[in-house]
């Protein structure tokens, strides 16, 4: 075992160092060595337990698991997973502490591992150099061009950031800016940084395009994916911008170019480009779903991509039929509650795995006719005990790489696995040959490849909101917050202070 440690001075405020290196996912933007980054499976970059997948410059590929994340001691820790280096047994944390003389940073950067004999000394000096110091040289230019862009009154609060490059551009937010013409009040973030730069603001609102209709918003969805924006981890907001990507309300204008909707229709939508915290705003129409009267906003606000998803998940990836066993990984997140429902519904067998007693509660309450608890018991083994040995004929697989090897040993004759997410990793390369045994089905669908057009989408949505009717799948009701109190509600959502899902009402 052989132990690295570097440290550093920073010349810039703790806050604003912590704000850059705590998102897990946010490397690329500043460490010359890393090209692109992604969460597997979408998890918060924050969420204990997340997996980055980065590419480095020279082509190399890695896997690393965040293993803590303390915003109170400004510290994070996180393992190797894959490397195309031999970084046996890789830890290393990162521990920031403020520097009162000048308001700096202290950075430490530290890890352990076991490397090669042969190789320790170059290896040793990899991680300190081109990794650590790098890191080091990097975030101080970083800070160093900010300070000589910008004067101190004008610059950002954490985290400043570069956006991400896109192949294509977003579509600009609402400008702050106040012209001769209509106004809206709005949540305005002038710069990326925490809560508070969430500003009620009056903004300007010009008339709808010939393509677009404007949207009096009666609730808005709150969505992780909002802080994101927020602090400048996604580049689908530029400063000055509004966020928000999921909202309900009534069409008040329509351009020249619209047809099939009106002046008073109730609609809703899930998609970019952001700018749903807004008492009003203009979107395209073909992005829009029409609401019926016994549909709430608060639930179309809240509800309607997860439920789009379990749709065509159930329909048509996998159609699931009266008496077939289906068994749900992570039965207890969001779109595993609306496949137990749902699955249940539709006269199937519904096994339901998850990870503690209190999501077992959740899956039971929810219907699910078997709920396992992976840490007690083999789950494939427990399927097949709990269907003599038949084993299930769907199984619905989000989590990946931990549960894929025991997913396919659970599978019936002729039973499809559909792998939909990784949230614990890549699944690796496996030999189809090995499927014939069984005439084993898997399948790997993608979420816009179901709902890229207003044809596509229709059915699902037409679906889902048939089995709210029917109260077939229940969503709760969410957390309610004024629109002017926007940070209150993303504070509480970084802090896991609720349940369910949360909306802004104008």
């Amino acid at each position: 075992m052989v132990q690295v440690r570097q440290s550093t001075i920073i010349d810039a405020p703790i806050e604003e160092v912590w704000a850059i290196l705590r998102d897990f996912n946010g490397h690329d933007r500043w460490h010359p060595a890393i090209a692109s980054s992604e969460i597997d499976g979408g998890e918060p970059a924050d969420a204990v337990g997340a997996v980055r997948h980065f590419r480095l410059a020279d082509g190399g590929e890695l896997r690393e698991q965040l293993l803590a994340l303390s915003d109170k001691d400004r510290r994070l820790s996180y393992c190797l997973l894959e490397a195309p280096l031999p970084l046996m047994g890789y830890v290393a944390s990162i521990w920031l502490k403020p520097v009162t003389d000048g308001n700096a940073t202290f950075w430490e950067w530290r890890s352990e591992f076991h490397p090669p004999a042969h190789r320790r000394d170059e290896l040793v000096k990899l991680v300190a150099e081109d990794i650590y110091r790098a890191g080091f040289a990097a975030i101080r230019d970083l800070f160093r061009r900010r300070d000589v862009a910008m004067p101190a009154e004008a610059r950002p609060l954490p985290a400043i950031m570069p956006p991400r490059s896109t192949a294509v551009a977003p579509r600009p937010s609402p400008a702050p800016s106040l012209e001769n013409g209509e106004t809206t009040r709005a949540i305005l973030v002038e710069r990326y940084g925490g809560p508070d730069v969430l500003q009620l603001k009056e903004i300007a609102l010009p008339p709808p395009a010939p393509d677009e209709v404007r949207i009096r918003h009666t609730v808005i969805g709150v969505n992780f994916i909002d802080v994101y924006c927020r602090t400048g981890f996604f580049d689908l907001l530029q400063p000055p911008g509004v966020p928000g990507m999921e909202a309900a309300g009534v069409i008040e204008a329509v351009g020249p170019a619209i047809s099939g909707l009106s002046i008073g229709d109730r609609v809703a939508y899930a998609c970019p480009p952001v700018g749903a915290y807004a008492e009003r705003r203009n979107m395209t129409a073909d992005l829009l779903v029409r609401l019926s009267d016994d549909i709430s906003d608060e639930t179309a606000a809240a509800s309607l991509l997860k439920g789009v998803t379990a749709s065509f998940l159930l329909h048509d990836i996998h159609a699931v039929r009266p008496g077939e066993v289906v068994l749900i990984h992570a039965a207890a997140g969001g779109i595993g509650q609306l496949l137990v429902q749902w699955a249940r519904h539709l006269g199937a067998t519904v096994i339901a795995t998850v990870s503690s007693d209190d999501k077992a509660h959740i899956a039971e309450r929810l219907g699910a006719h078997h709920v396992i608890i992976y840490s007690r018991e083999d789950f494939s083994e427990a399927v097949m005990r709990l269907t003599a040995g038949a084993g299930a004929n769907v199984i619905y697989d989000a989590v990946g790489a931990d549960t894929f090897a025991g997913s396919l040993a659970a599978l019936a004759l002729r039973g499809h696995l559909v792998s939909f997410g990784q949230a614990s990793g890549p699944v690796g390369t496996w030999d189809i040959g090995r499927f014939a045994s069984r005439s084993i089905t898997v399948s790997r669908p993608n979420y816009a490849h179901y709902t890229d057009t207003p044809e596509k989408l229709a059915p699902h949505v037409d679906r889902f909101f048939a089995v709210l009717r029917q109260r077939a799948v229940r969503i709760g009701q969410p957390a309610p917050y004024n629109l002017a109190q926007a940070a209150d509600a993303h504070r509480d959502l970084e802090a896991r202070r609720t349940s369910g899902a949360l909306v802004l009402l104008p």
